[in-house]
């Protein structure tokens, strides 16, 4: 599946979603959550070499098909998009990488069926829009397959709690592939988090400020498709790239949860501008109303007191940022630049440069395979999480994210559009554990050993 996407096709899936929201606010409203315990943690065997069926080779699918091919035990036996180019392109690759020739998947949005119904594959991995993520994902899951995805997971709670329970039922991962939790300063704040640097964690920051504005607005690649949850919906749309690294620094899911939401966006002005500039006044993207406030601004409790700001602002002139603030009782990280304090270390009330530490604390992964992640996607970020799937599946560990990490993160989106809408009204998250965040122990590495 490409970045191409029939808007005709958008609506009918819009037409969905928006039932489905709908239906997810009256269950929680009345305090519903599906039934039964959560299952026990899932003990995948080892499948070495990990056979791999890759739906979405646009551009981001495209990268991680280069990632793969550089990954020992990393085998690609198949690809699907709707663009055949995009599917050459990625045969190609992989033919050029010296593995046999993959077979292409080309006829239609769900070719990605016929695909998950192969007999040889472990892992089937989406890049494709939004909307298309549970869809592939459960296929692959039902047909006895793990399932990997790109951010977002899921777009409302229904599918949230769809993937959970599939992955319960079948027995298979389903991850979510947030790059930044891979970031190389983020690797190496949790490393510090986890040793106790910082002290007790008490409040945290992140966010996705990206200047997306012409891409929204072009014709190409992800625009067509992006700009329509513009047109259609108001909130935090995009959390996870801000909202991940921060989970791990206080495990949620995994001695935490999210507890409740408030969520409040700013009137919406950045696209219509831009469109005048660019098409003239008169033009139909500029006289669009797009309901995506500019700036939405979401603050979420944990059930252990920790507080967290969201922030998602994609259609003002800025340069890029994901915050990235972590507070302790013991002192602060903040990003963009790094810097960190902390008491009875740092020279009283002044930052320091967060590389003063880089020595002592580096996260083993960066040491390790550092190197090998130089000159791939995001500053090496895309390869690195690649690289620990792959790691986990062939050895049988469990992955460094689960499902459900996937859809407590995922349900910011539904969560803040539904307390947008309704004054800032707080919002309660389900718990996707069923109560077993209390006793699951954290997943994410700080030690490779």
């Amino acid at each position: 599946m490409s970045d191409a996407y029939d808007r005709r096709d958008f609506l009918k899936l819009g037409a969905t979603v928006g039932a489905g929201l709908l239906l997810g606010q009256a269950a929680l409203a009345k305090g519903a959550t599906p039934a039964g315990a959560a299952q026990p943690r899932i003990e995948a065997p080892k499948c070495d070499p990990v056979r791999i069926g890759y739906v979405g080779v646009g551009g981001q699918g495209t990268s991680h098909v280069k990632n793969l091919l550089q990954i020992e035990g990393a085998q690609i036996k198949a690809v699907c998009d709707i663009v055949e180019e995009h599917a050459k392109r990625a045969q190609d690759l992989v033919e050029q990488a010296g593995q046999p020739r993959p077979e292409a998947y080309t006829k239609g949005k769900t070719d990605f069926q016929r695909l998950c119904e192969r007999d040889d594959l472990d892992l089937v991995y989406t890049a494709t829009p939004w909307e298309w993520h549970v869809p592939v994902c459960v296929a692959a899951m039902k047909a006895g397959k793990h399932a990997a995805t790109e951010v977002p997971a899921a777009v409302t709670i229904d599918e949230c709690w769809e993937l959970v329970e599939t992955s319960e039922k079948t027995r298979k991962h389903c991850v979510m592939m947030e790059n930044c939790n891979y970031g190389r300063p983020e690797l190496l704040v949790l490393n510090m988090v986890r040793k106790g640097m910082l002290g007790e964690i008490l409040h945290l920051e992140g966010g996705y400020l990206h200047d997306l504005r012409a891409l929204k607005l072009g014709s190409t690649g992800e625009g067509p498709w992006r700009v329509q949850h513009s047109i259609r919906r108001d909130g935090n749309l995009y959390p996870t790239h801000g909202l991940g690294p921060l989970s791990n620094c206080i495990n949620v899911n995994h001695g935490d949860r999210f507890d409740f939401l408030v969520s409040v966006s700013s009137k919406s002005r950045g696209l219509n501008l831009l469109a005048a500039k660019q098409f003239g006044a008169d033009s139909p993207r500029a006289k669009m109303t797009y309901a995506l406030g500019d700036v939405n601004t979401s603050l979420i409790r944990t059930a252990n007191g920790v507080s967290i700001i969201v922030i998602h602002d994609c259609d003002t002139p800025r340069p890029y940022s994901r915050i990235n603030l972590v507070q302790g009782t013991g002192g602060i990280f903040m990003g963009y630049p790094d810097r960190i304090y902390m008491e009875g270390t740092s020279p009283n009330d002044a930052w320091e440069p967060l590389d003063k530490y880089q020595e002592q604390y580096e996260h083993p992964l960066w040491k390790t395979e550092g190197e090998q992640a130089k000159g791939a996607g995001h500053g090496g970020m895309d390869y690195l999480e690649d690289y620990r799937l792959i790691q986990a599946l062939r050895t049988g560990a469990y992955p460094d994210q689960d499902v459900y990490d996937a859809a407590a993160i995922s349900a910011v989106s539904e969560l803040s559009e539904r307390s947008v809408a309704n004054r800032s009204r707080s919002e309660d998250f389900p718990d996707f554990t069923r109560g077993a965040w209390k006793t699951s122990p954290p997943i994410f590495i700080t030690d490779l050993g």
